[in-house]
């Protein structure tokens, strides 16, 4: 059997300029040195995103990690945009936007039509079904034009700083769709892993029932916060502990994978501890709200 040619992905588009979004366009323009195309829905957003760009970008200038020049070279490869229509010369597109999966099919099937015919499409969603998403770019099940180029790269976040990349494909993703895909990863310098299309996929079928049993031994009282996370931190080696890491991540982010776990696969091992439903229902969703397990 022939092996499969990866297509090169010479232009980049980016749906969504917030945190993720932002930094997926910023690792492609630095590390890939490709053109990118960020798209948002307001001029307000994109501003928001390019200033946190620049902010970047000067920090790692200030720390020596990259010249000034190579700052302002990085920086001018990204362009924005509140129109799809200018996606019209990209080969690749990956959508970054909340985990909404009313808004990623209409997304999906507006890009069928905006990107190009040869373009692959690629969404960041850490939990939703990649076959469903590529369904929403043809009205004909038959017809595999749009939906063989839709895959996903789920990208850890913070992206500039997290290696690893999490590639799903689809029942319809071809082949070519799934070598571009990794391909075009590890030319911005990530690590890829290939996940089949199952609920969570890996990294969030792992990750986060450990969150979950952590906020049952909370909630439970086998330990405090502190000794929740003190234990894995200096008993694992990882970072930082499943409470502070489900602050950094967003309370309300780790429900709604949870709720997709438990309705999808039916285990009562996946059911969403009865703490983090109530501290979403507070509002508590962690360091973007101010208040989570911890105050901040």
């Amino acid at each position: 059997m022939a092996e499969v040619q990866a297509a090169t992905v010479k232009k980049l588009g980016v749906i969504g300029a917030g945190q993720m979004g932002l930094g997926i366009a910023l690792v492609a323009s630095r590390q890939a040195g490709v053109p990118v195309v960020l798209v948002d829905t307001t001029q307000a957003a994109l501003d928001k995103g390019l200033a946190f760009a620049d902010k970047l970008l000067s920090k790692d200038v200030g720390k020596q990690r990259i010249s000034q020049s190579d700052a302002d070279a990085v920086r001018g490869r990204l362009q924005t945009t509140t129109k799809f229509d200018d996606l019209g010369d990209v080969d690749f597109v990956i959508e970054a936007v909340p985990e909404i999966l009313d808004l990623k099919l209409k997304i999906f099937a507006q890009l069928a039509e905006a990107a190009p015919k040869h373009a692959i499409l690629a969404t960041n969603t850490s939990s939703i079904s990649i076959t469903r998403i590529a369904a929403a770019t043809t009205k004909d099940p038959k017809d595999l034009s749009a939906s063989s180029r839709v895959v996903s790269t789920h990208f850890m976040n913070p992206v500039p700083i997290q290696k690893g990349v999490e590639i799903i494909s689809g029942l319809q993703t071809s082949p070519e769709t799934l070598a571009t895909a990794i391909a075009f990863c590890e030319r911005m310098g990530k690590i890829t892993s290939t996940s089949a299309d199952s609920p969570g996929f890996l990294a969030n079928r792992i990750l986060m029932p450990y969150i979950n049993e952590a906020i049952i031994c909370l909630e439970t009282g086998v330990g405090d916060e502190a000794s929740i996370d003190n234990i894995m931190k200096n008993g694992t080696n990882v970072p930082m502990g499943p409470l502070q890491l489900a602050d950094f991540i967003g309370l309300d982010t780790c429900l709604a994978i949870m709720e997709v776990l438990h309705g999808q696969l039916g285990d009562s091992k996946y059911r969403p501890s009865v703490r983090l439903r109530q501290m979403v229902d507070a509002g508590w969703l962690g360091r973007k709200s101010g208040k989570g397990f911890y105050t901040y």
